[in-house]
């Protein structure tokens, strides 16, 4: 493979212009989520104290007789630590804390009253062409243990410690593991730390039994007194920059990076309509510019909320089984029941959900993804807003204030989609159209109110 499989292994921009406040309310239009990057891999931290619940997701495409992985862990992990998980819990995920898009429908100016809105690393690719396991003589000359072996699953599973990087890279290439040329220097930092090294090849016998067309994700729970991905071992065998996707559930608050700088992206930010059916375009271009804005070093923050509600939603809320097939491990009592409240607050031991995205590469990332877990609870979403003008009768004055007003709010629009995505202005109005400001007014009839 030429990038990894598992990624172990925002800039808040100042409008010139003043904005109206509005709660998280509105109609949901759509999502931007990890579909939008084609090298993009997607891990789930599960997180108290010093339990991780770790969940990888392997995006591999190519034959299944060539997928293998490498992964650093920090202690030996026994066969009671493993799981194979459910792909679909990731993708509910990765919907439900996605960056949206949402509308606001204008009252009619002439009618005024009351209006509610409705709220609508990483492990090392590493192909195997064929099982040539060297003996225990041959591991140990290499100063290579194999600690434990499992079959779980789909995986075949290997854990082993070793003294040295070159006998640790020594011992995959002699067992058939076609490894990158980078893999020594690479896996060093890990043997001097005294970590382990977690190796699984789908065993395709076990993976026909299944049924299943793909790799479902692996699961680990360990302990460790450090809250961190290894990326750096991912970089071996990857071509340019990768994007990464973390979401964490913890009990008390947000999690953030404690080596990189954590950034929240722009949000309650007004758009123009046309957004609507480029909304996919627009949010890449927004987390461009706020990547290269920030020296291509930072962490960026997408969504952070309590799983037991939101507003608006993206998806519908995790249920309490969703959660637990993630490794939310402290949730008791029926876990068939939804975990989310139909009201507004959070529910009583739920997580926080955060939701990382980094695009990282050797350069501006040197270092593996250290997190901390912080006491901020407040709801935080990256979230665009469009304003559908009323189009009814305006003849009355509050309406004829409107129809300016609005000149001055497209107007606004247009400045704050050209700061967030860099597009040109005249690129921004084209794509506008009659919305575009200036063009209502040079529709109206030359002596409409003349002689008022």
């Amino acid at each position: 493979m030429n990038r990894s499989l598992l990624a172990l292994g925002a800039l808040v921009v100042s409008l010139a212009a003043p904005r109206s406040a509005h709660a998280f309310c509105g109609f949901y239009v759509g999502k931007a989520g990890a579909e939008l990057y084609n090298e993009a891999s997607k891990v789930v931290l599960v997180r108290d104290a010093n339990r991780t619940v770790l969940t990888m997701s392997a995006d591999y495409k190519g034959s299944l007789e060539d997928f293998a992985l490498v992964v650093p862990v920090p202690t030996l992990i026994t066969r009671e630590q493993i799981h194979i998980g459910d792909p679909k819990l990731i993708q509910r995920i990765d919907n439900y804390s996605a960056p949206r898009l949402v509308k606001y429908m204008d009252p009619d100016p002439c009618n005024v009253r009351r209006y509610e809105n409705r709220a609508g690393g990483a492990p090392a690719a590493a192909p195997m062409k064929q099982e040539r396991r060297l003996s225990d003589a041959a591991s140990e000359a290499l100063g290579v243990k194999v600690e434990a072996e499992y079959t779980v699953g789909e995986y075949d599973i290997v854990i082993l410690s070793a003294k040295q990087s070159d006998g640790l890279e020594t011992w995959l290439r002699q067992s058939g593991y076609q490894i990158p040329d980078r893999a020594e220097a690479a896996l060093r930092p890990y043997i001097k730390q005294g970590m382990k090294f977690f190796v699984a090849k789908v065993n395709l016998k076990a993976q026909k039994e299944t049924g299943f067309s793909y790799l479902r994700p692996i699961q680990i729970a360990y302990e460790s007194e450090k809250f961190m991905l290894p990326i750096r071992l991912g970089m071996a065998n990857a071509h340019g920059t990768q994007d990464l996707l973390v979401f964490t559930l913890t009990k008390h608050g947000r999690v953030e990076s404690t080596n990189y700088r954590t950034v929240k992206m722009p949000t309650d930010s007004d758009v123009p309509m046309f957004v609507k059916d480029e909304f996919g375009k627009f949010y890449k271009a927004v987390f461009d510019k706020a990547y290269k804005a920030h020296d291509r070093r930072a962490v960026f923050t997408e969504y952070t909320w309590n799983a037991s509600w939101c507003d608006p939603c993206a998806d519908t809320p995790l249920t309490q089984d969703e959660l637990r097939g993630l490794g939310v491990f402290w949730l008791g009592g029926d876990a068939s029941r939804p975990a989310y409240r139909t009201s507004y607050g959070g529910g009583s031991g739920q997580p926080m959900i955060t939701r990382l995205h980094v695009r990282y590469d050797a350069e501006h990332f040197p270092e593996d993804l250290v997190f901390q877990e912080t006491g901020d609870q407040q709801n935080y979403q990256a979230r665009y807003i469009l304003h559908v003008p009323f189009t009814g009768n305006l003849e009355c004055p509050a309406g004829q204030q409107y129809k300016q007003q609005l000149q001055t709010r497209h107007q606004h629009e247009a400045d704050t989609l050209a700061q967030l995505t860099g597009w040109s202005h005249q690129k921004i109005l084209d794509s506008m159209g009659a919305d575009a400001p200036g063009k209502s007014a040079a529709e109206e009839p030359w002596y409409k109110g003349l002689w008022k």
